[in-house]
């Protein structure tokens, strides 16, 4: 262990490992598959990083996130570590030229997106590499019972087929007891490598965060809460809502109450995310309103509040967002508003993600109508896809759309990718001879030529991507203005500028069939509605349980069932404040009931009396165990849930 701990020190400046971190490399040190359950700023990198560097060969690193993988790969390369990453946006040669530099030994980690994985181009050059083991970052999302499940990393079942030997670690924040299983049986060695199928050595560590304080703020009016709570609370904040447009709301009501803000989504242009997060990260802006979008592989960590507007879809996607609070080990705070209107809208998330089956057929139909695919063809044909000119066509709704296409795409009848980044691109459509005559550019123009000629190449033959933010870096422009300047040698047709845009698509993975003929499996639609039903209920039961402490409720919905009150969050200063039993008192309380209930009969809720403790100690353990399901009520008899 003294090499691991010298690593750490030589590249991080850490003396010694925490939590669970040594446990993790030791084991997929010595070959074992490996699952670490760690809180999000739990230190998942370095479970992976560090054996890497102890290794020989690539360590291969799957993600989901291209932002991380940049973030992560500056990180490392700024250490001295050789690091490198493979997403949409690069070159065909820069593709190649980065697996090879893999081949050869010259990058200790590779970033990859889980639908790498199915390219011939990376399997066939993943077959000559050296690999030390295979990460899988986000791991939760393997599992068809997780809240985040991605199709694409099934694929990594067929990359362990062609790495017989090779370990896997897998990371998640955000797992319940029957995901944990579910990675462990969807990651396992094949038996057709052979290679003996073995359990995976599994590292949990509490997720527990001592220092935030979890809070359920019941708000008629959020907007005043909102300005309320960080009038009173100082330093960094992250604001959660569900749209773009609420973000930009939400923004210029905090500025116009003298709250530093801006705001982030997704469909901001790349440059303009950058400068707004980079910011906030600097401290030069205090608050950031913004969608589920931002936060994976923010590493800030003195975010005092996280507040949520909306509630999310699941306790799994609040947990890993309100864990961006405090990850410095100071007092924070992870506050969720909420009022009777938020059930409402809860519930009707459940109808908008999971349309009626005939809804869902009718789209497909519509869908062939919107790109003339008679029954029969289609099959492999890619499309652009606008929906909101799909929508003003066929009288849809985009949020139903949206639902039906991806359930479309789990059924495995067409592959829809949302807001695809395209990276813009550009060509010169005058010699290299007439662009060294050209008379009156600007100055920008010049500055914005010279760049190109010297960091691009073969842009007289071809089109080639590349990056508008590094181009502002390389000319001390800002970002509007190499965008501008571009257009504007686009338009005295110097050069061919195609911008960089987000652009969703349509691809048909079977010939089109009738809608009558299409088929979705309860695997495909029933049992996971029913699973999205299940985290919406337990949204709404976390956002309204007024009785059991904040954090109690969370751990335990991620299994860990031996925990405290915290003495912190709302819950727990109301039963402070308001003389509520204590929890010894409380525990001894519910001991007695579960005694009663022991031999499984119904017992009539008036047997209670035959138990010596106060009245006010009885009906609050009653309430608790009513409310967690220990125990059932029938008419007005109790029962023990089995």
């Amino acid at each position: 262990m003294d090499r691991y701990k010298g690593i750490l020190k030589q590249y991080w400046g850490y003396d010694d490992f925490r939590g669970i971190q040594k446990e993790i490399i030791e084991s997929i040190c010595s070959g074992h598959d490996t699952l670490g359950l760690m809180p999000t700023g739990g230190g998942k990198s370095i479970t992976f990083q560090v054996p890497a560097l102890a290794q020989k060969g690539v360590s291969i690193v799957i993600t989901p996130l291209i932002a991380l993988m940049k973030d992560q790969v500056d990180h490392l390369l700024r250490r001295g570590i050789k690091a490198a990453a493979i997403y949409s946006g690069l070159t065909h040669e820069e593709i190649i030229i980065t697996l090879e530099n893999c081949i050869f030994g010259d990058v200790k980690l590779l970033y990859v997106s889980p639908e790498r994985l199915a390219s011939e181009l990376f399997q066939t050059k993943l077959r000559h590499m050296k690999v030390s083991f295979i990460t899988v970052d986000e791991a939760h999302c393997i599992s068809q019972w997780g809240y985040d499940f991605r199709p694409s990393y099934l694929e990594i079942a067929n990359i362990r087929k062609l790495l017989p030997g090779v370990p896997v670690l897998a990371l998640t924040a955000t797992a319940t007891p029957a995901v944990v299983d579910d990675i462990c049986e969807k990651l396992s060695r094949s038996e057709e490598c052979g290679v003996r199928s073995e359990r995976f050595n599994v590292f949990r560590m509490s997720f527990e965060r001592k220092n935030l304080v979890y809070v359920v703020r019941q708000a008629n009016d959020k907007r005043e809460q909102l300005i309320h709570i960080l009038s009173r609370l100082q330093g960094t904040a992250i604001v959660y809502v569900r749209s773009r447009q609420r973000t930009k709301e939400y923004a210029e009501l905090l500025m116009k109450a003298g709250i530093s803000a801006t705001f982030y989504h997704a469909g901001l242009d790349t440059s303009v995310k950058d400068e707004r997060q980079q910011a906030w990260q600097e401290g030069k802006t205090r608050v950031i309103v913004a969608t589920n979008a931002f936060g994976m592989g923010i590493d800030k960590p003195d975010v005092r509040v996280v507040i949520h507007i909306d509630c999310p879809d699941s306790i799994e996607a609040y947990f890993q967002e309100a864990g961006r609070a405090g990850r410095d080990g100071l007092r924070s705070y992870a506050v969720l508003l909420y009022n009777n209107g938020d059930k409402r809208k809860l519930e009707k998330r459940v109808a908008d993600t999971f349309p009626e089956k005939d809804y869902i057929r009718q789209v497909y139909e519509h869908l062939a109508f919107f790109y003339q695919i008679g029954i029969g063809s289609g099959y492999n044909h890619t499309f652009e896809f606008n929906i909101d000119k799909f929508c003003h066509a066929f009288h849809h709704f985009p949020i139903q759309v949206d639902s039906a296409l991806k359930i479309l795409t789990r059924a495995g009848y067409i592959e829809y990718t949302e807001e695809q980044d395209n990276q813009a691109r550009l060509m010169f459509t005058i010699s290299r001879g007439e662009l060294y005559k050209l008379e009156n550019n600007s100055p920008n123009e010049d500055k914005i030529i010279t760049t190109l000629l010297r960091n691009y190449g073969g842009l007289f033959t071809d089109y080639h991507y590349i990056d508008e933010g590094f181009l502002a870096s390389q000319t001390a422009l800002e970002p509007q203005q190499v965008y501008q300047t571009l257009k504007g040698l686009g338009q005295r047709h110097i050069l061919h500028f195609i911008p960089q845009k987000k652009t969703p698509y349509i691809r048909y993975t079977q010939r089109r069939e009738d809608k009558e003929y299409l088929q979705f499996t309860p695997a495909i639609y029933e049992e996971r509605l029913d699973q999205f039903r299940q985290r919406i209920q337990a949204v709404i039961q976390y956002a309204t349980n007024d009785q059991v402490c904040r954090s109690r409720q969370l751990l335990r919905y991620f299994g860990e069932t031996d925990s405290h009150d915290c003495g912190l969050c709302d819950v727990c200063l109301s039963h402070r404040k308001g003389g509520i039993v204590s929890e010894p008192r409380m525990n001894t309380a519910q001991e007695k009931i579960l005694e009663m209930l022991a031999d499984g009969k119904p017992h009539p809720i008036t047997d209670l009396r035959s138990i010596q403790l106060p009245t006010d100690e009885l009906d609050a353990a009653l309430s608790y165990l009513l409310q967690e399901e220990y125990i059932l009520q029938e008419d007005s008899c109790l029962i023990k849930n089995s």
